[in-house]
């Protein structure tokens, strides 16, 4: 076959490195230069510079990148706390009622997140749970629209658990809730550190039931990029966008490195 020989894994390297790089490595660094840039008209930007920079980490656009980091990290603990609750519960449950479990909770991946948006929104909006025009309507937004891949990613864990630990601890006269807290919570430490970044980066970069539900009071970096890209202001809508990617790896790697020492205990 022809990936077989050297000169056909080469033509398959060569094909996958172009598709990532138009599909992934481009875009980026498009979006990176523009943030530099005072204008670009030619095939390069030119006037490179921090002003960008300077207007992104000052005044509205400042309020919004802390409004989307602390939204994430409520709704990544909001998502992880509920899906490791569900997940759990879910493995002594009934066959069939683990089955419906697993489609509830998958159900905001099924549909359009502006769905999500105007559900919450409606359903919200009214007394007695009245969250309409306060920040804990888009907190609960975006933890609807996360919890699916924290509950996703603590019950795979618990499937590849071995039950041989539970079974020792319970044969040692631990009760469910000491092997629960000493044994089952710390093996999925890992999982737990996964979910938590994932919810985190998918909260940074979300938009589409954000701008259904957001109060002025509380806006998102999202929000604010979508309204300078609607208003022509593309190079401090990069920078803008630079600043959110950075934000989000530097919080991802803090994550990964919890969930690295959390996998050599």
């Amino acid at each position: 076959m022809l990936m077989w020989t050297r000169r056909g894994r080469g033509l398959v390297l060569a094909a996958f490195a172009l598709v990532v790089f138009v599909v992934f490595v481009a875009p980026i660094v498009t979006v990176v230069a523009a943030a530099f840039a005072g204008h670009w008209t030619g095939p390069l930007p030119a006037d490179l510079g921090f002003a960008n920079f300077d207007r992104a980490m000052s005044g509205e656009q400042a309020a919004s990148l802390s409004v989307s980091l602390q939204t994430a990290l409520l709704a990544g603990a909001v998502s992880l706390i509920l899906g490791t609750w569900a997940a759990l519960a879910a493995r002594e449950a009934p066959g069939w009622w683990r089955r419906c479990t697993d489609a509830v909770f998958h159900l905001p991946v099924a549909v359009p997140s502006v769905a999500i948006g105007l559900g919450v929104l409606i359903a919200f909006n009214e007394r007695p749970v009245l969250l309409g025009g306060t920040k804990w309507i888009v907190i609960l937004a975006h933890s609807v629209l996360v919890l699916a891949y924290a509950f996703s990613a603590v019950a795979a864990a618990l499937d590849r658990l071995d039950p041989g630990y539970r079974e020792a601890a319970e044969s040692l006269g631990a009760s469910p809730v000491r092997v629960l807290c000493q044994v089952t919570l710390p093996l999925l430490l890992p999982a737990l550190g996964a979910a938590a970044g994932l919810a985190v980066a998918l909260s940074m970069g979300e938009l589409g039931a954000t701008i259904m539900v957001y109060p002025a009071t509380w806006k998102t970096l999202p929000v604010g990029i979508f309204a300078q890209t609607d208003r022509g202001e593309v190079f401090d809508a990069a920078a803008s966008t630079t600043l959110l990617v950075l934000v989000t790896l530097i919080a991802l790697i803090l994550l990964g490195r919890l969930r690295s020492r959390a996998a050599l205990r």
